[in-house]
This record gives C-alpha cells, structure tokens and sequence, in this order.
C-alpha cells in the first residue's frame, strides 16, 4: 500500500467512557490547586453532578472559582474574565459544558498567563500579534456530542450583527490537556439539541472524510465515526433510559470526539465556509446551520465533482459514506451517491431542522453570506465551487 506523507497535529490526553466524570477531580488536581471552573448557564449546575465536583474538588485540596457562559462567546467576553482573573494565581483551567463553554475555557487558558486582549490574535480581524503560548493546562469536559472542541487547538469567537464575524483564536498550545468525555453528560440534552448537536458531529466527520487534506489515519478515524454515528444518531435523539439510548448517546459522544479529532487535522468543507458568515450575521446555532445545509451541500458537491472533477477521490468516498447509511453494500456509485443525499435529507426532515428562513435569512443576504464564506474551512473542500453554486446550497434552505 502506498501511503502519502502526512503530518498529525498533538492531541489530548483521552479520558472516555460511562461514568469517567467522577474522576474529574483528581485529574484537575493533578494539574493546578487553584483552578478556573467554566459551565454553561444551567444545565450542569443544576444536577448532583455540579455539587459532586464541588466535594471531589475540596477532596483533593483544590481551590477554584467559577463563571458561567450563556451564549457564544465574543471577545468582550474573554477580555472581561481574563482581566478579572489575571494574577490571582490561577493555575488550570476547565470547561464543563457544549462547545461555547469549552471554546471559551481555551481561550481564557490561553490569555490568563499574559493578561492580554484575545484581539491580539484573533484570525483574520485581530491586531495579527502572533501567539507564542504557553497555554495553562486546559481540561475539556463536553456535555454535549457535536463541536469535538475537546479535541482541537481553536477557540471560536463570535460577534453577532451587520459587522458580525467568527473566527478563531488558534494555537497548537491551545489543544487541551485532557479531554474527558463522559457520554451519561448526554442524558440530559433535550431532542433538539441533540439532533443539531448531532449534525455537526456528522457534518464534520463527512467534510473531513473528503477533505483535500485527508489521510488514512484521519479516514480510518472519520469512518469509525460515521458508523457510530449511523448506528446511534436516532437512538440518542429518541432519547430515554433504555440500552438502546443510551449505547446511541454513547455512540454520538464517541462520534463527535472523532469529528474534532478530524477537522482539527485536515479540515472541513462548504457546510462550515457557511456556517461562519451564517452564525456570524444571524442568530443560528451552529448545529442548526450544519443540519439543515448538509444535504443540500453534499449534493452540489456530487454533482459539480462529477461535472468537473470525475476522477476524485472524494466521489469513491462519498459513495462508501452512502452504502453505509443507506446499509446497502450492493449500491453501485451512483445509487449510493443519491442515497446520502436522500438519508442525510430525510434526518434534517424527521429531527425538524430548521431552515434558515426561520432565522431572518432572506434571499436578499445570499450574496453577501456567499462572499463571507471563502474561509479556511472552504478551502479543504473536495472541490472549488462557485459563487453561483455555493448560493445554490443557501437557496436551497430558506
């Protein structure tokens, strides 16, 4: 077998499994004794699980303070805690919560050591001050299955309105100490989150799988992912406390730790050019937007490879991603090319993503939203699309 060179980018420590949240304390003390605990608003606070930590934190000699993260975070937002917590002898940070608290845990790890504003390097509207770390030991814990942020060197921040943005405070000194996941940290998640939370997960493991920068060590990992994702999506969207759901959550906690993994090391694709103009201009979660373009994206894709670039290797992939969820080995290509399509449109459909319409989008913003998208994102995309082609998926979803 003849295998290009590629290069892997460092990883996380790996702390996964059912019930590994009850070793959170010891692992935190093992890496400072005064800690900065991040959650999100409520929904870890309000479990035995918070009051557990609390213990096993003073169990284990570790003083901590905390703040809690109710939306994307923005630079103001870094910039404010960072100013409030620089030089009070923080020595680790951890991030309990979905891919806002986690991004905004990173950036915080990142800043603390130096007290300055993450507009210094903030890609692409910062000061261009390059970051040289070193990062205070960042531990990741999510409490949802979709960004994989535990597992990449990237916090993303937001600013929302006409002048919106979001972009990435990125460094490989960023990559979190420890990742622990925990799938019963699912158990709580309401359907729709699940399901929005879910489709990034999958839309990441399919645009890495046929990014331009794909290896075989990332497309072992974003198959392993696929199947998960396959085999447990509906499952953990159903929800309940039966084995079924509850091997389906651990199945989508599994398959966005691999997503993260992935993206991190080769990239994305068209769905995640748009998300940032999307998120950035309107009040769409991030999952919503991956959820309800997918398909279409996956379509175009299919479509203008096959008009331009027949001999892709992505459209091999694309067909093996589409015998997979339709279980159908016997497809040929081109069979198996309509069946992703139609799955991945048939689960926006039956988890009711909703279109962008519902957000304010109109067709009037799709030239902009289009020109906004030519991020780095777009750039691993397994084929250049044109402005007329990229509007097509946005069109497509109003």
């Amino acid at each position: 077998m003849d295998i290009a060179a590629f290069d892997i980018a460092a990883l996380p420590r790996i702390v996964f499994g059912p019930g590994r949240l009850a070793e959170l304390a010891d692992i935190v003390a093992a890496h400072g004794r005064s800690v900065l605990v991040l959650t999100g608003g409520r929904s870890f606070r309000d479990t035995a699980h918070w009051a557990a930590l609390q213990k096993g934190l003073e169990r284990a000699g570790v003083d901590f303070a905390d703040m809690s993260v109710t939306d994307e975070p923005s630079p103001q937002m870094i910039d404010n805690a960072v100013r409030h917590h620089h030089g009070r002898g923080i020595e680790a940070v951890v991030a309990i919560g979905g891919g806002s608290v986690l991004d905004a845990g990173k950036a915080i790890a990142g800043l603390l050591p130096f007290g300055n504003s993450v507009l210094d390097h903030l890609e692409g509207v910062g000061r261009g001050v390059p970051y040289a770390g070193p990062a205070l030991p960042f531990i990741a814990v999510p409490t949802t299955a979709g960004t994989g942020s535990e597992a990449t060197k990237n916090a993303v921040l937001s600013e929302r309105g006409a002048g919106g943005y979001k972009k990435s405070f990125r460094h490989d000194t960023l990559v979190p100490r420890v990742a622990l996941v925990d799938p019963e940290m699912l158990a709580s998640c309401p359907a729709p989150q699940i399901a929005a939370n879910g489709m990034d997960a999958l839309t990441q493991l399919l645009e890495s799988y046929v990014s331009l920068k794909a290896n075989p060590f990332t497309d072992a990992l974003a198959w392993s992912g696929l199947s998960a994702v396959r085999d447990g999506f509906l499952d953990a969207w159903h929800g309940g406390e039966t084995d079924a759901a509850r091997a389906g959550r651990a199945g989508m906690a599994y398959g966005a730790l691999l997503s993260g993994i992935t993206l991190a090391q080769v990239g994305l694709g068209s769905v995640h050019g748009l998300a940032s103009p999307l998120g950035a201009l309107f009040p769409i979660p991030h999952g919503v937007v991956c959820g309800t373009l997918v398909a279409a994206a996956t379509g175009v894709n299919i479509r203008v490879l096959k008009d331009r670039e027949p001999d892709s290797p992505a459209l091999a992939k694309y067909a093996r991603v589409g015998r997979l969820f339709a279980r159908d080995e016997a497809l040929d290509d081109a069979a198996a090319h309509t069946a992703l399509v139609q799955v991945l449109a048939d689960w926006t459909a039956r988890m009711e993503i909703p279109h962008l319409g519902a957000y304010g989008v109109k067709e009037t913003d799709i030239a902009r939203v289009v020109a906004d998208s030519r991020g780095s994102s777009m750039k691993t995309n397994p084929i250049v699309l044109s402005d007329e082609e990229v509007g097509e998926v946005v069109k497509s979803r109003l």
